[in-house]
């Protein structure tokens, strides 16, 4: 199955008409901090833009083989210059698909990013690019999920819709659309989105980023008289709606969610058919039809020899001329004019030997107040899709995509066909949630899910159907990670906008240009590959930028258009 998006196989010159596309434009993540239309931007013929002929070839330093990287260096490459890419794990960063050792071959885990939305609409660009399908994710009561099991308290109800779930979810359900509603204007800002009227986002987003950025979301709930039942909070820290509760998320800034309810970040999700690692590997041996300086057949592997990227950074500082000098972990040192950085931003305080100069302060102060979030997986292998199974006497399936107060959390099913192995998320979780596993192993883990699972399905035995060994990550014990995905805490505006609006170097200092952060935690949407992607864009124009480039007039890209879109400043006194 394809997705809903519209879709795109080919180069920018053999995209959509722009009527067509804006005809079937959905709801985008292209707002509400910087409305700009990046997919109307990857679209356009013209082309993202070019740097002077004398730059072809210039070599552009990309530290981090993740989406966000691989995006910047492809786009890089397409404009004739020469990225060179620093990875210290795996092509793919946090779009990580792992096979089960010795199991199906078939068969696959996602261990990072498993489900996108609708809206991630530059996303969906690259998706496209990379000829990828995609297929409904199997969330809880989304249309193409058999069915949903809530557990709380040791008591369980079945559903397949929301319908079928007692009053008190509707009611749960009713106070969130309503506090939305009272508090933030939900409905005007999406109709903003969607059609794109920057005036009126920048005037409703403008007073909640003053009104709200000190308030927590939790907080924002009991403000709301909607939300005035502790029972109701309570369930909907619990389950939520979506992708499942939302209790992790409760210390965080308010602003934090908006921008995930408004851009319809948390609807109508889909996963990519054969593991989300395809994206950056694709982008990563792909020859682009239409490029610069460089010979047919190019692509991001030909440029680096061997087919593999460069080895970690150690070392990041400046040099005479204001280069940027790369140290790798072979003991090579190469220096450059330009350089973008896409790692997760904590690694510039602790991984690599980094020297000031490279940031200005209050930068170094955002990257040190960056919080970021916990979160653990663990993947088992079955023969089947058992859990389709009914029950002869209650005419349920056997096992359903599970929401729980017990240590499990989040149980996901995903299957392939009735007849085909199949893979169980056993659990998934966040925050606290995620620190209850850390001390356990893989088996420790499923021992613990199993035993949580059986309280909730005493009659069914999954434990027969598995296959093979179980595979866990912790993202905040992986050593080049540290953590899953940022998330502001209340106060932290301030020092986003710090870090988003990085590529506008005209502004900085002329001893602190030609690094450029990019990356989902540099985003205004951290944890969602939109963001990833949006600033890989972002950087791509300040390089080009910094290098004497430009854009084409038809085509303005995401520094052409700051001056009138740019992000709400707060007072610092």
């Amino acid at each position: 199955m394809t997705s809903t998006v519209p879709t795109a196989a080919h180069e920018q010159d053999e995209r959509q008409p722009a009527g067509e596309q804006q005809a079937q434009r959905p709801l985008t993540m292209f707002g509400p901090d910087f409305p700009f239309a990046y997919d109307d931007y990857l679209a356009h013929p013209a082309g993202l833009g070019a740097v002077p002929p004398a730059e072809h070839g210039s070599e552009v330093a990309v530290v981090g083989g993740g989406l966000s990287g691989l995006v910047a260096a492809y786009e890089l490459m397409k404009m004739g210059l020469k990225p060179v890419v620093y990875e210290a794990d795996q092509l793919g960063g946090r779009l990580r698909t792992a096979a089960f050792e010795g199991g199906d071959p078939s068969l696959r885990a996602e261990m990072g990013a498993m489900r996108f939305p609708p809206s991630s609409t530059a996303l969906q660009h690259y998706i496209d690019l990379a000829g990828l399908e995609t297929k409904p994710f199997p969330n809880p009561l989304a249309p193409g999920t058999p069915s949903t099991v809530v557990d709380l308290k040791g008591e369980s109800h079945y559903a397949r819709t929301l319908e079928d779930l007692p009053p008190v979810y509707h009611q749960v359900m009713e106070a969130w659309n309503a506090c939305l509603e009272e508090g933030a204007d939900f409905s005007a800002m999406q109709r903003a989105i969607r059609e794109r009227d920057v005036p009126r986002i920048r005037e409703i987003w403008s007073g909640l980023v003053e009104k709200l950025d000190n308030q927590t979301f939790y907080g924002y709930l009991c403000d709301s008289p909607a939300f005035s039942s502790f029972r109701h909070r309570e369930i909907f820290g619990q389950v939520g709606f979506g992708t499942g509760g939302w209790d992790t998320d409760f210390p965080n800034s308010i602003l934090e969610i908006l921008r995930v309810v408004y851009t319809g970040a948390d609807d109508d999700h889909r996963g990519i058919v054969g593991g989300c690692q395809q994206l950056p590997l694709r982008l990563w041996e792909r020859e682009p039809g239409k490029l610069v300086h460089w010979p047919q057949g190019t692509s991001l592997a030909t440029l680096h020899p061997g087919g593999a990227p460069r080895p970690a950074v150690t070392r990041l500082h400046r040099t005479a001329g204001n280069r940027v000098t790369v140290t790798d972990a072979g003991g090579n040192t190469r220096t450059y004019r330009a350089a973008v950085f896409t790692a997760q931003s904590w690694l510039l305080l602790s991984r690599i030997d980094c020297d000031d100069a490279l940031l200005p302060i209050d930068h170094w102060t955002a990257v040190e107040r960056t919080h970021y979030m916990e979160s653990s997986k663990l993947f088992v292998p079955v023969d089947r899709p058992f859990w389709l199974d009914q029950d002869p006497r209650t005419g349920r399936d056997t096992m359903s995509m599970t929401l729980t107060d017990r240590m499990t959390r989040g149980t996901y099913l995903l299957d392939e066909g009735p007849d085909r192995p199949a893979v169980i998320c056993l659990s998934y979780t966040w925050c606290d949630d995620s620190l209850k596993w850390l001390p356990l192993n893989a088996n420790e883990r499923m021992e613990v899910m199993l035993k949580s699972l059986g309280e909730i399905y005493p009659g069914v035995d999954i434990r027969k159907h598995i296959t093979g060994d179980p595979l866990t990550v912790s993202w905040e014990d992986e050593p080049y990670f540290l953590g899953a995905f940022k998330a502001n805490l209340p106060g932290h505006y301030r020092y986003q906008r710090r870090l988003f609006t990085h590529f506008m170097q005209d502004r900085l200092p002329t001893d602190r240009r030609g690094l450029f952060l990019a990356g989902d935690d540099i985003s205004w949407t951290a944890g969602w590959a939109e963001g990833a992607v949006q600033t890989a864009l972002n950087a791509v124009w300040g390089v080009m930028h910094h290098l004497g480039g430009a854009c084409d007039p038809a085509n303005p890209g995401p520094g052409d258009a700051f001056d009138g879109i740019e992000p709400v400043l707060l007072p610092e006194d």
